[in-house]
C-alpha cells in the first residue's frame, strides 16, 4: 500500500519544508540508534522519532516532540 500525504503541526504553526516550501509530506517512525545500543544488539530499545519526508523534494525532517500532529492531505 502506497503512502498518503500529510499537513503537519505543531501547536497552531503548520510544517513546510525547509527546501521547497512544500506542506505535504510522508510520515514514518525513525529509530535514533546509537552505536553503544547496537553493539549491544539493544536498538530496538532506542528512542523513534516521526519522520517528515517531503512530498515534493524528498526532503527529510526529523521530530521528537509529541505534540506534532498530522492529518491526511489530499493526494
Amino acid at each position: 500500500m502506497a503512502a498518503k500525504p500529510v499537513h503537519a503541526q505543531l501547536g497552531s504553526m503548520w510544517i513546510r519544508c525547509h527546501v521547497c516550501g512544500g506542506d505535504r509530506f510522508r510520515e514514518r517512525e525513525v529509530l535514533l540508534n546509537s552505536s553503544g545500543m547496537e553493539l549491544f544488539n539493544l536498538a530496538w530499545a532506542n528512542e523513534a522519532a516521526t519522520g517528515l519526508i517531503c512530498w515534493t523534494c524528498g526532503y527529510v525532517h526529523m521530530f521528537v516532540n509529541p505534540n506534532l500532529q498530522t492529518t491526511r492531505a489530499q493526494a
